[in-house]
């Protein structure tokens, strides 16, 4: 018979000395490290997905600097005919991947290029609607509100330098391609920025949920500057003031508030209905 082992055998080595091996065999399972993402020289436009860079490319006002595709996606801008500036360097998907945030959807496609010019407030005509953003910082929301703003044919939308968000990456890819199409106007004074409007001709419409009538029943006229603040804090006090009129959005159901990307698209349809720009 097999001799049993005895644990108080002095040959026995002490626990510290004997392989684990249990943990040795959890070790397989460890995770592995995430990737480092690459840095991002300051100053750079970072854009992804097909529709933010197909339309980075088809802008003559946008300079690239370098384009990472994978091998279907610099097939597909072939097949596209989009100029390119830059030779696209052909890249597996993970390295494009570790440029982003891990729910980045890229679709095989990443730009680095330079910001856009950058468009003064005295560059606007007086005409049609703008849309003017106050200290709304979430860039999904953000760039939900540019790509209504270029459906409606905005002819631009104002943002404060501070408490904005810089129009890179998520806010370029939830635009969908907008971020070409409608000039930003960065501000530094959002109440001096109303003022100049004002005196301009704009007809400045505040949206708060305590404004003093219904937007639908305000007599809306061109030009016509639609004014959104953040959620929770909404306009701020000064920002009221120096609006021409504070208006609501009533609505029949039980939530009576919306988020602000859906309230921009329901503000820009009145506007656009009322001014006669929707045939």
């Amino acid at each position: 018979m097999p001799q049993r082992w005895d644990p108080r055998d002095p040959k026995r080595k002490p626990r510290s000395e004997r392989p684990d091996r249990a943990r040795r065999d959890k070790s397989r399972f460890a995770p592995k490290p995430k990737p480092v993402r690459a840095p991002i020289g300051e100053g750079v436009a970072i854009l992804y997905g097909w529709h933010t860079v197909a339309a980075a490319l088809a802008n003559p006002e946008r300079r690239v600097r370098k384009i990472l595709a994978t091998g279907n996606a610099a097939r597909r801008i072939a097949d596209e005919g989009l100029p390119l500036p830059v030779t696209p360097e052909i890249v597996r998907p993970e390295v494009i991947a570790a440029r982003l945030s891990a729910d980045a959807v890229h679709q095989g496609l990443l730009v680095e290029a330079d910001p856009l010019p950058a468009r003064e407030l005295d560059d606007l005509a007086p005409e049609g609607m703008v849309l003017v953003l106050d200290q709304i910082t979430d860039p999904h929301n953000v760039g939900a509100i540019l790509r209504s703003a270029a459906a409606f044919a905005v002819k631009a939308v104002i943002t404060t330098a501070r408490h904005s968000p810089e129009a890179t990456g998520v806010l370029a890819k939830s635009a969908s391609g907008a971020l070409e199409l409608v000039p930003l106007v960065t501000v530094q004074n959002l109440a001096r920025a109303l003022t100049a409007l004002n005196e301009r001709g704009f007809m400045t419409v505040g949206l708060d949920s305590e404004g003093g009538e219904d937007l639908a029943a305000v007599r809306l006229q061109a030009p016509l500057a639609l004014v959104l603040g953040a959620e929770g804090k909404g306009l701020r006090q000064l920002t009221r003031e120096t609006c021409t009129v504070v208006a609501r959005l009533d609505l029949p159901g039980d939530i009576k508030s919306l988020n602000v990307s859906n309230a921009a698209v329901l503000a820009l349809y009145i506007g656009a209905t009322r001014l006669g720009l929707m045939g």
